[in-house]
């Protein structure tokens, strides 16, 4: 059975470029192995995060992360039973922000800042929809 998960968390202070990359890089190697695919955005210390996949493996990396010290205040947003992926194409696809219109932002919430916490979980799922169909997702599998 596949299910979609998303959370939204806050970065600890010392997240920087680096661990990012790292993170990227780890999810790449180790998710297509559990069939684990999704998209991760990060944006003024907030991740925002898709993963689509089995129900026990997302289950898993899911309770990974939110033990994860790089993180506080992880909120699941959405988790739904789906019958195909949005996202299978990508291993962990990145939001390339650099491409990110302000305007995008301000579609789907008060203010033209990324803040999952702000907005709902559907809210949240559109504007990756948007993401990907206006090609502002990088590295794909």
């Amino acid at each position: 059975m596949l299910v979609r998960l998303m959370y939204a968390s806050r970065a600890v202070p010392t997240v920087d470029q680096d661990q990012l990359l790292a993170i990227v890089r780890k999810s790449k190697a180790n998710n297509p192995g559990v069939g684990v695919t999704g998209v991760l955005c990060f944006s003024q210390g907030l991740f925002l995060q898709m993963l689509e996949g089995g129900r026990g493996p997302v289950n898993a990396l899911y309770n990974r992360i939110a033990a994860d010290p790089r993180h506080t205040q992880v909120e699941l947003l959405a988790y739904e039973e789906i019958t195909e992926r949005r996202f299978a194409g990508w291993s962990m696809g990145q939001v390339n922000l650099a491409r990110l219109n302000p305007g995008l932002l301000l579609k789907y919430s008060e203010t033209s800042t990324l803040d999952p916490f702000a907005v709902s979980g559907g809210v949240s799922m559109s504007l990756f929809e948007e993401l990907m169909a206006t090609a502002s997702i990088v590295g794909q599998a």
